[in-house]
């Protein structure tokens, strides 16, 4: 039986993303991103069991509509927090004993190719924690707050964090009990939280494909990604495919 814990966070507001509803639940080939992200982890033999954190206000949206398909996957909810700290601690909560490591990952990256996922979790199984990163290949600039150039930022030695982040059970519980509730809404990622708690965290290779969708336009990309990335064949329609997405 496997021993990694997987906690998908898909309570964001998505603020950016337009529209009103959760980006969450918008669809690329029919399928809300949130059971895409969840469809990369629950059938591997080394998860033990995955965990959808959602927002309290979509939690009965999310039962109603996608109870029948969670359950057939064997995916907990989870109620999230108002911050993105606040949920994955409620995930690292809701785990069972049998997570001796935990993986946490965006619900809104749903460009991961399987060997990726391979790669980082065999890393952090000699880690206290691991996280996939590239890097920064853009000229970046400091501006001021009306649009004008301060400073070129040199990108030396700047990566770019992705998830899944993976960390040894003790170390992200730990690091998250030291937390203050009042550092909790300037998280970012969860290799801030392990870091800042005295912690190592190492990098390994990331992706560019990797990306995270954040507004609508991100959509057509990674629908194009979606389509360059090793896929598993599928002998027959499954449940995800059915007509109610």
């Amino acid at each position: 039986m496997g021993d990694i814990g997987v906690i998908v966070v898909g309570a964001g507001k998505g603020e950016r993303f337009g529209g009103g509803d959760n980006k969450i639940f918008a669809k690329i080939d029919d399928q809300p991103l949130f059971l895409k992200a969840l469809q990369l982890f629950c059938n591997r033999e080394d998860v033990c069991e995955t965990l959808l954190v959602v927002s309290p206000g979509d939690m009965d949206e999310v039962k109603g509509k996608f109870g029948p398909n969670l359950g057939f996957m064997g995916v907990r909810l989870v109620e999230g927090g108002a911050a993105r700290a606040d949920s994955v601690r409620n995930g690292l909560a809701a785990l069972s004993d049998a997570a001796k490591f935990v993986a946490v990952h965006d619900a809104a990256r749903v460009c991961v190719a399987e060997p990726w996922i391979d790669a980082i979790f065999e890393a952090a199984r000699k880690v206290e924690g691991v996280v996939p990163v590239v890097p920064v290949t853009s000229t970046l600039k400091r501006v001021s707050a009306d649009g004008v150039i301060e400073e070129t930022v040199s990108r030396e030695s700047l990566v770019m964090a992705q998830t899944p982040q993976v960390f040894r059970r003790d170390v992200i519980v730990g690091a998250y009990k030291k937390l203050a509730a009042e550092d909790s809404a300037t998280v970012t990622d969860d290799a801030q939280v392990v870091s800042q708690a005295g912690h190592t965290v190492t990098t390994t290779d990331g992706d560019a494909r990797n990306i995270m969708i954040t507004t609508k336009d991100d959509l057509s990309l990674a629908k194009v990604i979606l389509k360059a990335l090793p896929q598993k064949a599928v002998s027959k329609r499954g449940v995800f495919e059915e007509a109610q997405w």
